[in-house]
C-alpha cells in the first residue's frame, strides 16, 4: 500500500498516511469553513491507525478537549486532520497532502449549512448531513 506525505504551510509538521482512504467528500459545515477559511474542506477519511506524525510533533496543537479533536500546526495554524467518529477515524485535510491520493471527493456534505455566497457547480451528489 502506498504511503502519502502531508505537511503544514510552514513545513514544521509532517505526517504520513496510508493511501487507503475509506471515503472522500467536500464538507460545507460551519466548523470546516471556519477551520480552513474556505467555502468547504475537501477531506479524506481513514482509520486513525493509518496516520502518524513523522516530524515536528512538538509543533502540533490539539484543538478540542474530547476524543474527537483537530490537529493543527502551532506555528502556522494549518489544519492537518481531524480525529472523528469517537476517535476511530481521521479526516485528513486533502489540501495538506504533498502526494496525490488515489481517491477523489464523491459528494458534498452538510450543504444545508454551506456558505450562502458559494455556489456548488459540479455534479457530485449533495447531502444535508454526512450522507
Amino acid at each position: 500500500m502506498k504511503t502519502l506525505t502531508g505537511q503544514c504551510l510552514c513545513r514544521a509538521v509532517t505526517y504520513q498516511v496510508t493511501d487507503a482512504f475509506a471515503y472522500a467528500v467536500n464538507c460545507h459545515c460551519s466548523n470546516c469553513r471556519r477551520s480552513t477559511g474556505a467555502a468547504f474542506k475537501p477531506l479524506a477519511g481513514i482509520r486513525i491507525t493509518e496516520v502518524r506524525i513523522t516530524a515536528g510533533a512538538e509543533h502540533v496543537l490539539r484543538y478540542g478537549d474530547g476524543v474527537d479533536h483537530d490537529l493543527h500546526c502551532a506555528t502556522c495554524g494549518s489544519l492537518l486532520y481531524s480525529v472523528v467518529r469517537d476517535g476511530a477515524f481521521a479526516h485528513v485535510a486533502m489540501g495538506t497532502l504533498l502526494d496525490a491520493p488515489g481517491i477523489r471527493p464523491t459528494a458534498h456534505i452538510f450543504v444545508g449549512s454551506k456558505a450562502p455566497w458559494f455556489e456548488i457547480t459540479d455534479d457530485l451528489p449533495q447531502h444535508d448531513t454526512f450522507g
